[in-house]
């Protein structure tokens, strides 16, 4: 299935969900933020750079900006073809790491692009690995079933639509969304392969740490689901309703906790809200041998995540309105409510945020860029 921001294929339930979704549990105080930047065009990834400036991408736009500590932003060279989207950085000393792609849609795998890159203090940029190439070459879902298993007829999936497929494997598409670095690894999550990747910053080397595993449901009587990435949709037919179908799992962020386990946040690859509920995930990833742990689930839309010294994890729900926290054990609650938070990233006591991360492209552009005090 074409990703191209896979997260978006939940778009034409959006309106529904943010309108039926509540928080999913209110803390006692909503703490303060300020506003660092705005006027971005999909601020989707965020992250803290160097000197205690802010790195944000502004993905559709194809532009990695940087907030300086006045509030002044700067637009940093990379080199994006027009159409090439910008995803997440992570920043190592006076080196920034960021990843750059371009989907081809299905059935042209030849067409796909993706690149880790990095770039000094100078501006100067340099292509560390390729994605497209290790996706055609490897395929990591390849093995892995999505869709309706053997409990319903043919006869019945003739009456099923064209997207999604009502039976398939993965197939061959990538799409680097989000990295974590950590000495010289970097650590990816790719939304097209549905799986995390680990790539040497010294040679390039690419492997696959996990793939996700598939998040099922069962198809209530009267649910429908997107056909395109234009918010059209049709119900499904009667005969289906009942059977569990297996949604991709679709990876959104990466983050290292404090023992060097990994943390992933997951999208449920299908219509999220009244229908079938709010399905996105975190999984715990053990990046040296790859065994997956279900960590946290019911999270409406899990766009971007980060971790704290002590475990915690902040996680953006960007179709929830709010960012959550969830504990080193688990316990949940809400942290914050702002309108489509698409991602955080955390330095020392300081949580940084996109939001108002998608808006009208009919409207000036409206995203911004908040900081939040932790204690």
């Amino acid at each position: 299935m074409n990703k191209r921001l896979a997260l978006l294929a939940c778009t034409a339930a959006s309106a529904a969900a943010i309108a039926s979704a509540g928080p999913a549990a209110a803390s006692a105080k909503t703490p303060d933020y300020d506003v660092l930047a705005g006027g971005f065009v999909s601020p989707l990834h965020v992250t803290a750079g160097p000197g205690k400036s802010v790195l944000v991408s502004q993905d559709f736009a194809g532009k990695l900006t940087r907030i300086d500590r006045d509030g002044s932003t700067e637009d940093l060279s990379t080199g994006t073809p027009q159409g090439w989207e910008v995803a997440g950085a992570d920043t190592r000393g006076s080196t920034t790491y960021f990843l750059e792609s371009v989907g081809a849609g299905q059935g042209d795998p030849a067409g796909l692009h993706g690149y880790l890159k990095s770039m000094d203090a100078q501006g100067d940029v340099e292509t560390i690995a390729d994605f497209a190439d290790y996706e055609r070459s490897h395929n990591p879902d390849g093995d892995q079933h999505y869709g309706f298993g053997d409990d319903v007829s043919a006869q019945c999936l003739a009456a099923w639509p064209q997207f999604p497929p009502p039976s398939y494997e993965g197939i061959v598409d990538s799409h680097p969304y989000a990295l974590a670095v950590r000495d010289n690894t970097a650590y990816v999550a790719d939304a097209g392969m549905n799986a995390v990747l680990k790539v040497n910053l010294k040679n390039g080397d690419i492997d696959t740490v996990a793939v996700l595993p598939p998040r099922p449901a069962v198809v209530p009587a009267g649910l429908r689901i997107p056909t395109d990435m234009m918010g059209n949709t049709v119900e499904v037919p009667a005969c289906v309703v009942g059977h569990e179908y297996a949604f991709e799992p679709v990876p959104t962020d990466v983050g290292i906790g404090p023992d060097g386990m990994l943390y992933v946040t997951s999208l449920p690859g299908g219509p999220e809200g009244p229908e079938l509920g709010a399905r996105g995930a975190i999984f715990r990833i053990n990046p040296w041998n790859g065994d997956t742990d279900l960590w946290a689930e019911d999270i409406l839309s899990p766009t971007g995540q980060a971790v704290t010294g002590n475990g915690d994890v902040y996680v953006a729900s960007l179709f929830g309105g709010e960012i959550l926290k969830f504990t080193c054990d688990g316990d949940r609650s809400q942290f914050l409510a702002v309108n489509m938070p698409a991602d955080v990233d955390i330095s020392g006591h300081t949580l940084y945020a996109t939001v108002d991360a998608l808006g009208d492209p009919s409207q000036p552009p409206a995203g911004k860029v908040i900081k939040a005090d932790l204690r």
